[in-house]
């Protein structure tokens, strides 16, 4: 890659074959998934190669945000897991523990992530299906009963009832003895996201804004080293957004908590190393390259430009990866192995801090055990075998990906500046502008499918009559009757008085304005269920529809 005039000399020397009728190109237009026309050789051009990229773990992270990257030490190797009870979840973290994964990951049924009991009404049919039950401090103590929370970092999924699931860990680390200054993991916490592409919120954005916020004072003070949000593109692009849209709009929302945060009075140079995001890693394999590589340079320039960070720490985007849950087919599964492995080598070619890999058998069900152990065994073999670990961001320099990262970068940039002029991400989602531009590519995306004009391998080319008869895991339909006699007798042995007491303050705290992360966590402790809690927040802050 030039980055001298003498550099662009000599790149005007080099001159591409003619295409005879030998060389002749396949009928097709070549362009990535987001629409970005690939050209049949790129060439060295004319670059600023200190502004664009620069060396790893300085501004502004093209190349990575630590100098040394893999050579210091691996990414953390998660794999997402929870269904039915807490105690089921438990022997599954500890067989993934046992096989080698590095960090836990936990997967909430939905009434957990709404915010109810598994006795409510609206819990019926979905208990323990989707993630594991939590209903109370006393599910979770038994969800990792045998492991150390200071010797593990966790990353829980989960945004409407975060804070909760935070006070219920916090509590259960305060139990075992952990110093909580030292305590490590992330609660995704990214609300905005829910209004957009998933619907898992309980309260309006402006309440659901201030729990945000309250989270992030609370752990900078309490847990200087949890994240206490994970900005999550992984969602946005599972409902139908391309590459472009998924950095354009996480950064976008990534910009509201910022100021959210900076106008309840934080620094930014405190809260700002706390940050970390989520992005998904699809099929097209150099353009996640050069997405994860682009979303890195634009977030150091929007924390330096636009927040005026000082700190290096503050500008580095942290993030976890996960491969394509929605490019899993149920036809032929066994070609999922391909796909999630071409997906995990982009992230780590991307430079990701922590990866979930899919595993093979989850566009029919939950994962099994060997399905699950397959998928780990996907990233350590990229880590320790492909030898892509020994040297930091070894595509960076490739003509191509270059190209791509600037492309990315410039266009996610056109779509930040459409949405600052809409008013910002609230007032974007409030407009439905997320919603229609992702309509509009899933419609363009599936369309393609249908047309043939994008091949998915078993689905509408290279298909088989075989019809494969897979183990598919099923969850116990008993685990909603187990839960609620576990409420049941939970309620018979707490401290009523102090129950209603903890979740009276909380409501009154919740009306003064003051941060509720001390009032929940004191709630928490009184074994308060979370269904209870997520009401008592109800009752002053309301629904949203």
């Amino acid at each position: 890659m030039a980055n001298t005039s003498q550099g662009s000399k000599k790149a005007k020397k080099v001159k591409s074959s003619s295409t005879n009728q030998r060389f002749q190109e396949r009928n097709t237009t070549f362009k990535t998934d987001d629409g970005i026309t690939i050209n049949r050789v790129y060439l060295p051009t004319e670059f600023d190669y200190e502004e664009k990229l620069g060396i790893p773990g300085e501004y502004p992270f093209t190349r990575g945000i630590y100098p040394t990257m893999y050579r210091g030490r691996l990414w953390t190797m998660r794999q997402y897991a929870g269904f039915g009870t807490a105690e089921e979840s438990n022997k599954r973290y500890r067989y993934l523990l046992d096989h080698g994964t590095t960090g836990l990951s936990v997967a909430f049924d939905l009434p957990t992530q709404m915010g109810y009991n598994s006795d409510h009404p609206m819990a019926e049919g979905e208990v323990g299906k989707v993630g594991v039950a939590i209903d109370s401090l006393e599910d979770m103590e038994i969800l990792f009963d045998g492991i150390r929370l200071d010797s593990v970092t966790t990353s829980m999924t989960i945004n409407a009832t975060a804070a909760i699931l935070l006070c219920m860990y916090t509590a259960i680390a305060k139990k075992q003895g952990a110093d909580l200054q030292k305590l490590s993991g992330t609660i995704q916490n990214d609300i905005l996201k829910e209004y957009i592409a998933r619907g898992t919120y309980i309260y309006a954005p402006v309440p659901s804004m201030r729990l945000v916020t309250d989270t992030f004072k609370w752990c900078s003070k309490h847990l200087p080293k949890w994240n206490p949000i994970s900005i999550s593109g992984y969602h946005i692009r599972e409902a139908g957004a391309t590459a472009i849209q998924e950095v354009a709009f996480t950064l976008a929302n990534a910009i509201a908590y910022v100021q959210a945060a900076v106008d309840a009075g934080l620094d930014v140079d405190v809260f700002g190393s706390q940050i970390s995001f989520f992005f998904n890693a699809h099929n097209n394999f150099f353009e996640e390259i050069a997405k994860f590589r682009a979303a890195r340079r634009l977030w150091a320039k929007i924390m330096k430009e636009r927040f005026g960070a000082k700190k290096p720490e503050t500008m580095k985007l942290r993030f976890h990866a996960q491969t394509g849950g929605s490019t899993l087919t149920a036809q032929q599964i066994d070609n999922n192995i391909v796909r999630v492995t071409m997906q995990a080598l982009s992230a780590v070619l991307g430079g990701c801090q922590s990866l979930h890999t899919n595993s093979r058998d989850e566009a029919l069900g939950l994962p099994s055990e060997d399905a699950a152990r397959i998928a780990l065994r996907t990233q350590q073999i990229i880590a320790y075998e492909a030898g892509v670990v020994n040297t930091v961001d070894p595509l960076g320099g490739s003509y191509f990906v270059e190209f791509l990262t600037d492309e990315i970068e410039k266009k996610a940039e056109e779509y930040l500046k459409k949405i600052d002029a809409l008013g910002g991400a609230i007032k974007a989602i409030e407009q439905h502008y997320y919603h229609g531009e992702i309509a509009d590519s899933a419609y363009k995306y599936q369309k393609a499918v249908e047309q043939k004009e994008k091949i998915i391998v078993g689905v509408n080319e290279f298909v088989s009559d075989e019809k494969a008869q897979p183990s598919i895991f099923t969850v116990d339909p008993r685990v909603r009757d187990r839960q609620v006699e576990g409420l049941r007798k939970l309620k018979t042995k707490r401290s009523s008085h102090k129950v209603l007491s903890a979740l009276d303050a909380l409501k009154k705290a919740a009306r003064r304005k003051d941060n509720v992360l001390p009032y929940i966590l004191n709630c928490v402790e009184s074994y308060a269920t979370l269904g209870e809690i997520s009401d008592a927040l109800r009752e002053v802050w309301g629904e949203y529809s």
